[in-house]
């Protein structure tokens, strides 16, 4: 048993997605979150900026005592994991979009991958598809500026609606029926994607299955914190602290960190 924290970064807030998964499957355990907003969005930056950020906040959260990392990111797990893992000695746990499920379970031989510039460019995607998606008629859209909106405090904007009515046209105009979220902030806009969605579109994220590994991986590293009792949860952010606790109960709190 480890009564470590478990850490967890994004590139902003969206990763409190898989986060709210983590809390809800192991609710002993303590953890702490760390938003690199003041870099977001990863998407858009080049491989080698992506390894170097998510150095800065894997160190971070060792220097804090954490026993396990999730990648909360799509962007950074597909760019950045392989050198975590070679790098660093305790356990990571990655995030890549759930083309598997989406691409086995297709009826209509057409799915939607809605994903950063970071995530669809990177080789771990092009693998995954290729496995699994070979076959399938595969609408890839780049969600240039959803990342930016969320951060800024605009989920439900109209501004935000008009990106995705571009976005999902093709999608739609193309007949899928699962929408696959390559973001950690896109669970976030699940209830304005099925207000545009034709209503059989099943939508599918990550974060529940990330949760599930988590365990798995804890447990197999003797990690789990079998001591019932109430935990821990800091969340820290270098960007504005009132978005990422919007997105939160009020009994967490968010703290300015200059990282």
């Amino acid at each position: 048993m480890s009564i470590q924290p478990i850490g967890i970064f994004d590139s902003g807030v969206g990763g409190t997605s898989i986060w709210k998964a983590i809390h809800t499957l192991l609710p002993y355990e303590d953890t702490i979150y760390l938003a690199d907003s003041f870099n977001a969005p990863y998407g858009q930056k080049e491989k080698e900026a992506i390894i170097n950020l998510s150095i800065k906040n894997t160190e971070h959260l060792i220097n804090k005592g954490c026993k396990l990392i999730v990648v909360a990111c799509n962007t950074a797990t597909t760019n950045a994991i392989d050198y975590l893992r070679n790098t660093y000695k305790l356990p990571f746990i990655g995030i890549e979009p759930a083309i598997k499920p989406a691409a086995l379970q297709t009826k209509s031989n057409a799915i939607g991958i809605l994903a950063t510039k970071g995530t669809l460019s990177s080789a771990l995607f092009s693998k995954t598809s290729g496995m699994f998606a070979n076959n399938i008629n595969v609408i890839e859209q780049v969600g240039e500026g959803i990342v930016e909106l969320i951060e800024n405090g605009k989920l439900q904007s109209d501004e935000m609606k008009g990106l995705l009515e571009i976005y999902l046209k093709p999608m739609i105009d193309a007949h899928i029926d699962y929408l696959v979220l390559g973001c950690t902030h896109y669970p976030y806009l699940i209830s304005l994607l099925t207000e545009l969605l034709p209503s059989h579109v099943k939508i599918i994220d990550s974060g529940e299955a990330v949760a599930r590994q988590t365990k798995a991986i804890l447990i197999k590293n003797n990690l789990l914190n079998t001591k019932a009792r109430p935990s821990k949860n800091c969340f820290y952010t270098n960007g504005n602290p009132s978005i990422m606790q919007s997105l939160l109960d009020s009994e967490f709190v968010v703290e300015y960190l200059n990282f």
